[in-house]
Order: C-alpha cells, then structure tokens, then sequence
C-alpha cells in the first residue's frame, strides 16, 4: 500500500493538471474570442459578456462547490465537474450565433469552481505546516489561462490553415478556431478517467457528519469579507486581464507592433504576438504561486502581501496614467503587477486555513466566489467605461482603486490585531 505521503503526492499533482486544463478551459474566450468576434460581427461590449458569462459561472457556484468537496471529497466532485464541462466545450466548436455561444459559456465556465474544489481537496490531505507550498503547487494551474494563447500565439497561423475548413473526423473536430473547444472537450473527458482511477481511496472528507449550519458558521467573520476582497485585487483582476490583455494590445499598441516585427496587414499575426506578450502576464502571476506559498509558510502571510500589495500599487498608478508608454515599458510594468497578483493569490488562500483550518471549503468557496466575481465584473465594466472615457489605462485604474481599498483594510485589520494581542500585556505591566 501507497504510503501517505504518496497518496498526498498523486492528489496534488492530479488536481493540479485536472485544475490546469479546466482553467484553460473557462478562459479560451480570452483569446478565441477576437476570432469570434470577427466571424460573427459581434461588439466589443457582446464580446465582453461572453467571456463574463463564463466567469460568472465559475463564480456563483464556488461556495457550494467547496462544501460539496470537505462533504464528499475531491476526486468524485472534481470528476463530475470535467464530465458536466466537456459537453457544452464541445457544443462551442460547432455554435453558429452569440446566443448560442453566450448559453454555451454559461455552462462550460463551471469549470472555474475546479479552484475552490482543488483547494478544499490538497487542504484535505496536507497537514498545515505544507498547505502554503502544496496549495501554492496546485493554484499554479493558472497557468491554464495562457495555455490557449501559448498555442494560439505559437501555432495559430500554423492550425488554422493546416486543419481543413470542414475539420478532421468527418468533422466531430473542426477546422479553425472551433478546433480547440473540440480537442479540450476529449481532454476534459480523459482527465476526468485519470482523476477517478489514478487519486487514492478513500478520500479525506472533513466535513463528513456535521451540520450545514456548523460549515457555514464561519462565515459571519469580517476577516472572510477582508480575504474576499484581497482576492478580488489578486485574482479576479487577474482573471480579467487574462481576458482583455490581447484586445488591449491590439487595439492600443496594433500599429507599434506590426512595425517592430513586419507583421503586415494580417489582423491574426498582430493577434498572435498579443497572446504571446499576455503570456508574460500570466506565467508569473501563475507559476510564481508556489514562491508565495512557501513565502507565506516561512515568514507569514501578513509579510508577504505588504510586499504584494507594495509591488501592485506601484505598477498599476505607473498604468493608470496616460503617459504614452511603449509596448515593452506598458509590458514590464504588468509583468511587475502579474508577479505581485502570483505570490498574493498563495498568500491569501494560506491565511485561510490558518484561521479556519477546520472549514477551508467554505471559507475558501466563498473567497473564491466573491473574487471571482471580480473577474466578472471588471471585463464588462472595463469596455463600458473604456467607451465612455475613450482612454484605455481606465482599466488599471479602476484596478489600482480596489488596490488602495483592500491595502487600507489590510492596513486597518493588522492594527487591530496587534492592539488586541498587546492590550493583555499593557494591563499586566499597569498592574505590576
């Protein structure tokens, strides 16, 4: 018999690949979605409510999502949900109108509650002392974000003309852009078999015998409302970058990049090297998770988001302000954001089961639900404000405010607590 420290092992890395795919998955519309738009003539504000939608849907469920994962366990909810996503990921590859692909997001965007559902899960199995590094570990599957546009940036041209328009398999894969919803929905399936079969039984179910009443008693605690909106600024902006980078850097910086790299006339050439530089982004703001984690295992998580925190508020006022930037200065200073929105992600789910050890699916499903819902939000906010200002750097700084907010509750919530922790001391020393 597998000995525990490999059954935690193949839990890890099973739902750090199965979160991987899924996240790749609920943000395709991130770069697929300007093909799209060009196919069937939608709007900019059309295209930002389809890739809304699906974050919506990766939002709103997260805490039922992180309750049903301490109830039952991971490898069961984490099956379903790859099983319950590859249908309408396929049913993307062959929708013809917005509607059908906005009633299609709706559905394959559940994939994003895999993150509540991973976390509860590792939480499950790692004992304290290694849940910053092991949920840092699994919270890189971000990285799934730019695994679309990785390929699309590398190998677009090359797919779209190479795959026939009628597709391949008598056309069950299409041609085109329809091609990669198809192949990610057989991945999905696959996935999901090697998630039931390959994790270790039985699984770890913390919540197993209490009352719903109990599991979501945590949840009264202004601290869970604090790490709620500090996962919007590290995560749910995230999100919502993922998605808007690309229609960012065509549309601000088209020109300054045809010209550095002869690109032509072609509008998928200037879209591939913006799914490339948005991969600058989300790499580090995805694989540097684990730094953070261990970050926050070796100093605290207080100490690593004032570094966050700090790094954030300097790139994003820098972007806030129409200073005329290059395209490499504007892409340093948000590679700069996407490292502080990495380590801050892992230092944000470490606090939690330091202070809730016992209710990490819920607690966890409720951060992660509310800062998601950021990345709801912003991507439609942003075009709306965009349109109505007719400056672009709104998006970073309407970005920067929700910085200044979540660093004063920060700020606020640590005084307080060391009021409260000094306050015995000074009577005791009065009283001496």
């Amino acid at each position: 018999m597998a000995s525990e420290s490999a059954r935690r092992s193949r839990v890890l890395w099973l739902s750090t690949i199965a979160f991987t795919l899924m996240f790749a998955v609920w943000l395709m519309f991130g770069v697929l979605g300007v093909p799209i738009q060009k196919e069937l003539g939608l709007s900019d504000v059309q295209l930002g409510w389809l890739g809304a939608a699906a974050v919506l849907a990766g939002s709103l469920p997260r805490l039922a999502a992180g309750i049903a994962t301490d109830l039952y366990g991971g490898r069961l909810v984490m099956t379903v949900l790859m099983l319950v996503a590859a249908v309408p990921t396929y049913l993307v590859s062959h929708a013809t109108t917005y509607t059908e692909l906005l009633a299609c997001a709706l559905v394959f965007g559940l994939a994003g509650n895999s993150f509540t559902v991973g976390i509860a899960w590792c939480a499950a199995w790692f004992p304290k002392q290694q849940q910053g590094l092991a949920l840092g570990v699994f919270g890189a599957g971000n990285v799934g974000a730019s695994v679309t546009k990785l390929i699309f940036g590398l190998f677009g041209a090359v797919l779209l003309t190479s795959i026939p328009a009628a597709g391949l398999l008598g056309g069950a894969l299409p041609g085109g852009w329809r091609f990669y919803p198809a192949l990610y929905s057989v991945l999905l399936v696959a996935m999901a078999a090697a998630v039931w079969f390959g994790s270790p039984t039985p699984d770890h179910t913390p919540a197993k015998g209490r009352s719903y009443r109990s599991i979501l008693a945590p949840l009264k605690y202004a601290k869970v409302w604090e790490y709620s909106l500090q996962y919007v600024v590290v995560f749910g902006a995230y999100v919502a970058l993922s998605l808007a980078l690309p229609k960012y850097y065509v549309s601000v910086y088209g020109a300054e990049l045809r010209a550095a790299f002869d690109l032509g006339d072609g509008p998928t050439a200037v879209l591939q090297v913006a799914s490339l530089l948005t991969t600058l982004f989300i790499f580090p703001a995805s694989l540097l998770r684990p730094l953070g984690g261990w970050m926050s295992d070796k100093w605290g998580a207080p100490v690593v988001l004032w570094g966050v925190f700090a790094a954030m508020l300097a790139s994003g006022l820098v972007l806030s302000v129409p200073l005329g930037l290059g395209v490499w200065a504007f892409t340093a200073l948000v590679v700069v954001l996407g490292c502080g929105m990495g380590v801050g992600k892992a230092a944000v789910y470490k606090l939690i089961p330091d202070h809730f050890p016992r209710d990490v699916g819920a607690v966890g499903g409720l951060v992660g639900m509310l800062g998601a819902l950021g990345g709801f939000v912003l991507p439609p906010g942003w075009a709306y404000l965009n349109q109505w200002t007719g400056t672009p750097q709104t998006t970073f700084a309407v970005l920067t405010a929700l910085t200044v907010a979540s660093t004063g509750w920060f700020a606020l919530s640590q005084f307080k607590g060391r009021r409260t922790q000094l306050a015995p001391t000074v009577v005791v020393q009065a009283a001496s």
